[in-house]
């Protein structure tokens, strides 16, 4: 990839980031979005644990599907999920960094499919997502 490809890429993330108010709210923060991959982080908060004591599976859900947006929106072509699927590996704890690496494993034509794993910030494993994408016929508006 090129520097315009890396610099649409970077435009991208920081445009859906903007207009992200859910994953704004969770506290997510993009670490780096490059073509076809993105880095996000997270902070287990209080309000995300559920009647275990445990981060929810659904806030989890959230930080893979986050990063697998911006992984797949980052060619510069509005992209939406087709489907996908999570497999919960081990608990993550209140005051836990989560860390979610998305990474473009297919992409042809109009659909792609990205691997999303989930880990800790000591890089200890909480999930694996698969992410299959469908590209719509627009552009992702970046001003």
């Amino acid at each position: 990839m090129g520097e315009a490809e890396e610099r649409l890429a970077a435009a991208v993330g920081e445009a859906m980031y903007g207009r992200d108010r859910a994953s704004q709210e969770l506290g997510m923060t993009i670490d780096e979005v490059r073509p076809g991959f993105a880095r996000v982080r997270m902070r287990v908060a209080r309000e995300m644990l559920n009647g275990h004591g445990t981060c929810h599976g659904g806030i989890v859900f959230a930080l893979a599907d986050s990063a697998f947006a911006f992984a797949c929106n980052s060619h510069g072509v509005v992209t939406v999920a087709a489907g996908c699927s999570i497999e919960f590996l081990a608990p993550a704890l209140e005051g836990d960094e989560l860390v979610a690496v998305a990474t473009e494993r297919s992409r042809d034509g109009r659909h792609g499919v990205y691997d999303v794993d989930v880990a800790r910030a000591d890089g200890s494993p909480v999930a694996a997502f698969r992410g299959r994408s469908s590209s719509l016929r627009e552009r992702v508006p970046v001003d």
